[in-house]
């Protein structure tokens, strides 16, 4: 599928070398998840305004090559998308409300896209670490189902391992803030957020 100057402009360059973690991560006193919503850099801006959040790391997950380039993975060659990597302080915030967060920062009804990026790679999805992830993946999609009358495309798949970008992408919303408000802008992502959540759109914690 073809990728438009938008789609392009919102990834690009090498790719630093990849990694699995637990749900818990080394630091026994924070814990790990990872979440795909589109272009990484919005979905970067959103996890870091939450409070309980430690870091974010934007990034690839979900495919089956090891250290994918940026071309392979918007190709579509890899099953990667663009993910981001949550480390956060399960004592100030639980993995249930980024679940809140996440379903309010996405669209999902889209298929394989998220608002103007379009191909597999900026699909939605939810890779959770552990059982206890996966419950409350699956609860939350299904409450999501149920709440709107519709068949949900956000997939659920089990976290295998995550390939950070380059140094480029990491905060480049808060690094290029003119640049990322236009791409924000121009792509519709708040106008459909807000169609979609009314008012919970863009949310980074529970009403």
């Amino acid at each position: 599928m073809p990728i438009s100057p938008l789609s392009a402009r919102c990834c690009s360059l090498l790719l630093i070398a990849g990694f699995a973690s637990p749900a818990m991560a080394d630091n026994t006193d924070t814990a790990s998840a990872v979440f795909a919503a589109g272009c990484f850099w919005c979905v970067e801006e959103a996890y870091d305004k939450v409070e309980g959040v430690v870091s974010t790391i934007s990034g690839f997950s979900g495919g089956d090559v090891a250290d994918p380039s940026y071309d392979q993975v918007v190709a579509g060659g890899t099953g990667h998308a663009e993910a981001v990597k949550v480390e956060y302080d399960p004592s100030r915030v639980d993995y249930d409300t980024l679940l809140y967060v996440f379903w309010r920062n996405v669209d999902p009804f889209a298929e394989n896209r998220q608002f103007c990026d379009e191909g597999p790679s900026y699909r939605s999805a939810l890779f959770p670490m552990d059982a206890e992830q996966r419950r409350l993946a699956e609860a939350s999609r299904e409450a999501v189902a149920e709440r709107f009358d519709r068949q949900v495309a956000t997939e659920i798949s089990d976290f295998e391992a995550f390939y950070p970008a380059e140094t480029y992408h990491q905060n480049f919303y808060d690094k290029n803030p003119l640049r990322y408000r236009f791409y924000k802008s121009a792509c519709g992502r708040s106008d459909r957020l807000e169609e979609i959540w009314g008012d919970e759109a863009e949310a980074s914690a529970r009403s």
